[in-house]
């Protein structure tokens, strides 16, 4: 069942960090977004910025970073004609075994959940795949049983053939609270625009406005491989 992308942020005050990926409604473009948010000081002291055709978190005032262990990673790696986007380092592991010929799954299988208890924050991942004029994209959580740290659970979602102007949305938690629960579940399925700024502004301005940090978006030409990104951060 499709959701309302914009009903969905505007009723969750905390989704956390949240990757979408799909396809445009006029089946031109694979959609790539990534965004994160933050409570505390130390994860709402960041901006995205991008290095290449990739991107890294990068901290805002570096005199007020306290632990860069969790929140200082690359979210966007490219590999060939494949995108990887994540919320940890767990995107350098995917990247490292594609270079190796190995799969998505398999990188993950070697990670799981972050040791933040007591939240355990899930790790999500995606990977987009663009080949022949056409795309198709993975998802991963990885996340801790009964929230309790004492084993991990791997879940893994393929979409082959994805249809015109439908996309996924995977976040980190399933709302607010202390400890924050996480996300259950598949992937939400959602509508993806034509337009790269309407996709943008979509997410960027239905997130919670107090806890909201920074937004990445992509489109890629399934022609030309061409790519257009948007980054929007709220420290400036």
């Amino acid at each position: 069942m499709q959701i309302n992308l914009i009903k969905d942020l505007q009723e969750n005050s905390y989704p956390g960090r949240g990757i979408v990926i799909g396809k445009t409604q006029d089946g031109t473009h694979a959609a790539i977004a990534y965004f994160i948010m933050g409570r505390s000081e130390n994860s709402r002291n960041r901006v995205f910025v991008t290095e290449g055709n990739e991107m890294k978190t990068q901290a805002f005032d570096p005199a007020k970073l306290v632990d860069p262990s969790l929140i200082i990673y690359y979210p966007i790696r490219v590999h060939g004609n494949q995108t990887i986007v994540t919320n940890g380092d767990q995107t350098d592991t995917v990247a490292e075994f594609l270079k190796q010929g190995k799969p998505f799954e398999d990188a993950l299988c070697t990670r799981e959940f972050e040791p933040d208890a007591p939240n355990y924050t899930p790790r999500i991942s995606g990977i987009v795949t663009v080949e022949n004029g056409d795309m198709s994209y993975k998802m991963s959580i990885l996340k801790s049983a009964y929230n309790d740290g004492s084993s991990c659970q791997r879940f893994f979602f393929e979409y082959s053939q994805p249809i015109n102007g439908q996309g996924h949305f995977i976040h980190t938690y399933r709302c607010d609270g202390n400890p924050i629960p996480s996300f259950e579940g598949e992937p939400d399925q959602v509508e993806i625009p034509n337009d790269l700024d309407t996709f943008t502004e979509t997410i960027w301005n239905n997130l919670n406005q107090d806890n909201k940090v920074s937004l990445f978006t992509r489109f890629i030409d399934l022609k030309t491989g061409e790519i257009q990104t948007r980054i929007v951060n709220k420290n400036k």
